[in-house]
């Protein structure tokens, strides 16, 4: 087994640099995708027009699930596999940017995959706003040689097309005829002025796509947008959380219908629990949080696995005398999140002992470094050692490294002058009304831009093995090295029992 990020530098993928055999995947012409771009932006502009002028989401997904039903999906949006009381199955989110860092992912999850039984991706399958025309590239392509299932529940970025690139794809559902809505009130008409819609699908060329993962065990049509898996002996409930990270009424009632029952259950959803040392629960309409479902007794959910947020972390918060493992898992191929924003944990009983992240917010930092300094051609002053980085972060969270270090590297006013102008996270007795600002605006504005096109990537992916007395959750990760591509570290594992 590769060693990890949090053994050596190497493990990491810092160091000599020798790109993977990934590249031999892509096709001949990449677009690279770039969110500094305004075009992009624009493209993109749903979820902005919902947080002004209402969100739309809930009906038309009520309407694609009723398509759905009428077309012979089952009324309870479950679907019964025959897998055995032992089987795995992976966990990809936020994958479809198209570029290296969603291909540099591919070799290690299939190695790692080649046993199991179905994958979900979490979230986002297509950027930039899940157009149908993008499924080629983004999606059968790189996923080709996977030789089971796919499932999955959409982001806020396949719905910025209205779900129609994702309904003909996972759900086989033609368009939706024109809404037969009484006349809109004025909030709803000035939206639809501004609404991107879905363009013109091609069937020719989305049929030529399609024929990449047409082998018969490749195939599964899910019954709508959120779902239930019933697999061995476990539940998995998928829920679509839309433009802005809410459900409608509907979907709360079929959820709290679904999690009844004995049955252990694991949560995907597109909108994480816990994120960055915050408690997101979740609202429904109408009252209630799909946390208040997850944490019912009852209905014994050992984990909620998130998307939406593109990197690894890990919660075990304590529930009334049970441990429930929040999950954030959007590595599969977009853009870096950073870690290093991430300040000194300290929520629901969970701190820095028991947290988990990846990449390593020091590795973070570096990487983020090394971006700006090339940008602003600021390199000698802005980029940092991955020893360096490690060392301010231990200062500033007031830890010992994550990483132990040979030789520790000493904290100068310019590392903590370049961690603190790149948001870097403190201990939350010491963040400064000052640092807040500035750590929300560079995650919100700056964070998106971090394409970049050479290793390390610093990408993840889930594998989970199920057995009647337990899960095991184990993170593995995806740097684009050649040295690390068919033996991808696992930079976390935990064991979740189940009786």
């Amino acid at each position: 087994m590769s060693e990890s990020s949090r053994d050596t530098a190497e493990g990491a993928g810092w160091g000599a640099v020798e790109r993977g055999s990934y590249r031999d995947l892509m096709p001949g012409h990449v677009e690279k995708l770039s969110w500094l771009n305004p075009r992009t932006l624009w493209a993109a502009r749903n979820g902005v027009l919902a947080s002004w002028f209402g969100d739309p989401t809930g009906r038309t997904r009520s309407r694609w699930a009723q398509q759905c039903e009428a077309a012979g999906a089952p009324a309870d949006r479950v679907i019964r596999r025959d897998d055995p009381d032992r089987f795995s199955f992976m966990v990809l989110g936020d994958t479809g940017e198209g570029d290296d860092p969603q291909y540099a992912v591919v070799p290690g999850f299939l190695k790692v995959g080649q046993d199991t039984r179905f994958t979900v991706i979490a979230s986002d399958v297509i950027y930039p706003v899940g157009a149908t025309a993008d499924y080629g590239t983004k999606f059968f392509r790189p996923y080709q040689d996977y030789r089971a299932p796919i499932y999955a529940i959409p982001g806020n970025h396949d719905w910025y097309e209205d779900l129609y690139g994702f309904m003909s794809v996972f759900c086989d559902a033609p368009p939706l005829a024109p809404d037969p809505a009484s006349r809109p009130p004025l909030r709803a008409r000035l939206r639809s002025v501004l609404w991107h819609r879905p363009g013109a699908q091609d069937e020719q060329r989305l049929a030529g796509a399609r024929a990449l993962r047409s082998a018969p065990e490749q195939q599964a049509v899910q019954p709508g947008p959120y779902w239930a898996i019933d697999a061995g002996g476990v539940r998995i409930v998928g829920i679509d959380t839309g433009l802005l990270g809410t459900i409608d009424a509907e979907q709360g009632r079929w959820l709290r219908e679904v999690s009844r029952g004995p049955r252990p259950k694991i949560l995907v959803t597109g909108s994480p629990l816990y994120v960055d040392g915050e408690h997101r629960p979740c609202p429904i309409d109408g009252g209630g949080t799909v946390d208040d479902i997850v944490r019912d007794p009852d209905h014994r959910y050992v984990a909620a696995i998130g998307g939406d947020i593109h990197n690894y972390q890990r919660y075990p918060v304590d529930v009334d005398g049970r441990t429930i493992q929040y999950v954030v898992s959007g590595g599969g191929g977009a853009f870096m999140h950073a870690t290093h924003t991430i300040p000194r944990v300290s929520i629901a009983n969970v701190t820095e002992k028991d947290f988990r992240c990846y990449p390593l917010r020091g590795d973070s930092l570096a990487f983020y470094s090394r971006l700006y300094g090339r940008r602003l051609r600021l390199r000698r002053f802005f980029t940092l050692s991955e020893a360096e980085a490690t060392a301010v972060i231990a200062e500033r969270l007031g830890i010992p490294p994550t990483r132990s270090q040979a030789t520790p590297a000493r904290v100068t006013w310019r590392t903590r002058l370049v961690a603190g102008l790149l948001g870097a996270g403190g201990r939350p007795d010491r963040t400064s009304r000052i640092r807040l600002p500035v750590r929300k605006i560079y995650t919100q504005l700056f964070s998106p831009s971090s394409a970049t096109y050479s290793p390390p990537f610093f990408k993840s992916f889930l594998r989970l093995d199920v057995t009647p007395e337990a899960v095991r959750l184990r993170c593995f990760a995806a740097t684009g090295n050649r040295r690390e591509e068919l033996e991808p570290p696992v930079e976390d594992e935990v064991t979740i029992p189940l009786v």
